[in-house]
């Protein structure tokens, strides 16, 4: 990763840490007892969690399409925190502010 410049790495790590906020909340809510509730959860932890992975994957591989994908990584980030600061689980509540700070660094990206 020699080639990122030090915006890109901060946002590398932010999808990291988003990645992993995701995952484990993801993991927790199904775990929750009424995990109806958790549904849309679980459905926008996995969409997140995948896009952050695929958009790390850009990165690292200098994609043309990266402006665009960190813009559709941003949005879903957003749709990801407004989903998880609905519920008052820690997990959700680790979730909604990495996916807000990770939002914010890919809006940022020029």
């Amino acid at each position: 990763m020699n080639h990122m410049n030090a915006q890109l790495e901060e946002i590398y790590e932010a999808l990291e840490d988003c990645v992993r906020a995701c995952n484990q909340c993801y993991d927790a809510c199904l775990e929750e007892e009424h995990i109806d509730h958790m549904r849309e959860c679980i459905r926008t932890d996995r969409e997140c969690a995948d896009f952050c992975t695929l958009t790390l994957k850009a990165i690292t591989t200098n994609s043309p399409f990266l402006k665009d994908m960190l813009a559709l990584c941003a949005k879903i980030c957003r749709a990801c925190e407004k989903e998880c600061s609905k519920h008052d689980h820690d997990h959700c509540k680790v979730c909604a502010e990495a996916c807000h700070t990770c939002a914010e660094l890919c809006e940022s990206y020029s």
